[in-house]
């Protein structure tokens, strides 16, 4: 039977490792820290969105994420508007520069991955690793949303 505490802290090392490793480059690169560089990746997806659909999909707080759109906006790369649907919420797109800003970084982080993901195991292990941690993260969201039911 695996040790699923071993297996867990190996998980969260690694995801460590690999953030402050991804981040770090993205600050010597471009003065963006990967949490900037994430949302900044959701909105460029979507053209343009509200700080709730961003939350949902980088799974944290919508306090969190207003924070970071609020540091964003500040450095010029993205902006709000008015939701024209809703006069309470803001609509969210990112600037020009903001999105010269993306396609830049993301080229960047893209060989970051592939240095350390892609050289490291092979295209298949990582696709059956991929399809591991989607179905671990449905099962735990249902497991969340069953807990909450409680």
């Amino acid at each position: 039977m695996t040790d699923l505490k071993a297996l867990f802290s190996e998980l969260i090392r690694f995801e460590t490792e690999l953030w402050n490793a991804v981040d770090a480059r993205l600050r010597a690169d471009y003065d963006l820290p990967l949490s900037r560089f994430e949302p900044m990746q959701v909105i460029g997806r979507h053209g343009t969105c509200r700080v709730h659909d961003i939350a949902e999909e980088l799974a944290i707080t919508v306090g969190g994420t207003s924070k970071l759109v609020d540091r964003i906006e500040a450095s010029g790369h993205c902006r709000r508007r008015p939701d024209p649907d809703d006069g309470r919420s803001a609509i969210i797109e990112l600037t020009p520069a903001g999105r010269r800003l993306l396609k830049a970084a993301t080229d960047t982080v893209e060989g970051e991955l592939a240095d350390r993901l892609g050289s490291a195991v092979s295209a298949r292990a990582l696709q059956q690793f991929n399809g591991t941690l989607t179905k671990l993260r449905l099962a735990n969201n249902r497991a969340t949303s069953t807990a909450g039911m409680n």
